[in-house]
């Protein structure tokens, strides 16, 4: 047993890295009602400061995307830590609008860094035969790591002092301590080369995976739309109509969304891929609902179950869309569809959340919300529609 527990430790301390670099890129989230007071800006700027993330993991994925492979796992999450920590030196340093850009920016690349790199590097340093296991800690990682983020970040703003400071000086010190740590852990990748040898991913979809796609992709961008919205104005909704003020809760509502979608990606094990594709668009199209509801009548508990229930559903709809495109594509360009998949899903959090807030203006936040899930419930009934039609089969 005790072999074990030291078998395991280099994996769950990946782990830990992963979740604390992951935590960094929402910890802004129950800050931006702050910003506003502090800076002047509007609820189209909050929109365009937190879509500014998705560009820098979208190009991180596309240029570099499979870096890790050629100059090794440690180079990769060393430069991702090192955004990290520049991401949270701009929003210490921030005296305008301009800091917070590149603060956003940089935490983008930190998370396009990350995302690939230190899934793999979780998986590698798992003892022989603990795969399904390691996933497991790979997934609650990244998911958890994004939940815990807005969750710091409220619990200090709200019963701490300095509550622009605190949280990024906190994440700083994290990832001053998962520097050493990815220093300590051993290199997984044998075979190096240098970064002079890495080429950009051309994102590819051969025609047996089109049909695949499709749906799965459109799940996929509806899942990462309802996450950020919920990340980036649902902390200016609790306060300007729910009265709720509690930085603290404003996190914990935005953590649980994230929360539950580990939970979903979960339970893709126990129902299976086929069916928790149409079953991830049915708890989408819920937590959509859900959330016009607490837009339509100003209903609190409305908001929290939205976040369940569409968290549970995004889980559910992504993984199952990832395996589903993964095992119908050709093993010599699976890595150029996966990249597709997560542009696509990226899009989600930046394109539809700088809608919302270009439609607050002349609509008002709960009828640009509206539009929003109006769009959303259009897309992911399609895409649901089409799986109960024509259901998806897994390759191996």
């Amino acid at each position: 047993m005790d072999r074990d527990h030291r078998g395991w430790l280099p994996c769950l301390l990946g782990g830990a890295v992963f979740a604390v670099c992951m935590a960094g890129t929402t910890l802004p989230t129950p800050l931006y009602g702050l910003y506003q007071e502090k800076f002047g800006f509007s609820e189209l700027t909050v929109t365009v400061v937190y879509a500014v993330y998705a560009f820098g993991v979208i190009g991180v994925l596309l240029l570099a995307g499979n870096a890790s492979d050629t100059v090794g796992r440690r180079p990769v999450l060393m430069a991702g830590l090192g955004c990290a920590a520049a991401s949270a030196v701009c929003f210490l340093a921030a005296t305008g609008l301009g800091w917070l850009y590149a603060g956003r920016l940089l935490s983008g690349l930190s998370a396009g860094l990350f995302t690939g790199a230190a899934t793999a590097y979780v998986m590698d340093l798992a003892p022989p035969g603990g795969g399904s296991r390691a996933t497991f800690v790979a997934t609650a990682a990244n998911m958890g790591g994004l939940g815990c983020g807005p969750l710091l970040a409220g619990v200090l703003a709200q019963y701490a002092d300095w509550p622009l400071y605190l949280p990024f000086a906190v994440h700083l010190a994290l990832v001053a301590c998962s520097l050493a740590v990815v220093a300590w852990l051993p290199e997984t990748v044998r075979h190096r080369t240098s970064l002079s040898t890495v080429r950009p991913q051309r994102p590819g979809l051969p025609p047996q995976v089109r049909a695949v796609f499709g749906p799965a992709a459109i799940a996929s961008f509806v899942g990462f739309a309802l996450f950020g919205v919920f990340t980036s104005v649902s902390p200016a909704f609790l306060a300007d109509s729910l009265d709720v003020r509690n930085h603290a809760v404003s996190g914990l509502i935005v953590a649980l969304a994230f929360f539950a979608s580990t939970a979903g990606q979960l339970l893709v094990g126990r129902v299976g891929v086929g069916r928790s594709l149409p079953l991830g668009c049915a708890a989408l199209l819920a937590g959509l609902a859900l959330l016009a509801g607490a837009l339509r009548w100003d209903l609190l508990p409305l908001v929290v179950l939205s976040a369940i229930v569409g968290g549970v559903g995004q889980g559910l709809a992504f993984r199952g869309a990832l395996s589903a495109v993964a095992g119908a594509s050709p093993e010599d360009s699976r890595a150029a569809v996966i990249s597709t998949l997560f542009v696509v899903a990226y899009a989600g959090i930046s394109v539809p959340v700088i809608g919302v807030g270009v439609l607050v203006g002349p609509l008002g936040l709960e009828g640009a919300g509206l539009v929003f899930i109006g769009c959303m419930a259009v897309l992911v009934s399609t895409a649901g529609a089409y799986l109960l039609r024509r259901p998806v089969r897994v390759g191996t």
